[in-house]
């Protein structure tokens, strides 16, 4: 029997719309099959690979052009063993599996901007020496900022992520403050990832 493939169209379309088309075609394979996605920026690329990784489906990406990629993922049984999933990446006994933190400026509380900046250093470190740790901290907005360049708080967040947090910012947002070639820390995700994993934890934090 022929393998089902389905083929996505979503160059052109904005964040989170690659990665909703792709599950929707993934939902139409009936468990097993191929899904070809062409899309025209890096961004959506990284997303794709992300919502891979998290599902544990086998992926294959290659660059056609400047604005021109396709993607490749592999649905079913023969998705392959060996692909780290979202369990898998998140195994710390430390990290509290339904608590999420949500950060979306680059400093913490109203008021001064320089303390604003001084408090979310401070909490990131007091985060990080905490007994019982976030399953995922997502940054959005200005918070972008604090997962890229020399930002004070980088050697914190990969302290974090060493131990099983998982670290997320905003493809659309780097894109806009021009940090995507910045991003020293984590992953890159998109708005339909963070709305999945701000409705499905049991708690979430906003510094």
């Amino acid at each position: 029997m022929r393998e089902k493939k389905i083929v996505v169209n979503a160059v052109g379309d904005t964040c989170p719309i690659p990665v909703v088309k792709t599950k929707q075609a993934i939902g139409q394979l009936g468990g097993s099959g191929t899904v070809e996605v062409y899309v025209d920026n890096e961004i959506a690329v990284q997303n794709l690979s992300k919502m891979a990784v998290q599902k544990g489906y086998r992926i294959r990406s290659e660059k056609q052009n400047d604005q021109k990629y396709v993607v490749l993922l592999y649905i079913g049984s023969d998705a392959g063993s060996d692909i780290p999933t979202e369990d898998a990446l998140s195994c710390s006994t430390k990290v509290k599996r339904d608590l999420v933190v949500a950060v979306s400026s680059s400093v913490m509380g109203e008021g001064d901007a320089e303390l604003g900046r001084v408090l979310m250093k401070g909490f990131f470190y007091a985060l990080s020496q905490q007994d019982i740790l976030p399953k995922t901290i997502l940054f959005y907005n200005s918070g972008a900022f604090l997962t890229c360049g020399e930002a004070d708080t980088v050697s914190d967040l990969k302290q974090l992520e060493a131990e099983g947090v998982e670290i997320l910012t905003c493809g659309t947002c780097l894109n806009h403050y021009q940090l995507t070639d910045q991003l020293k820390v984590g992953g890159v995700t998109n708005m339909y990832a963070i709305a999945e994993k701000m409705t499905g934890a049991g708690f979430v934090i906003k510094p």
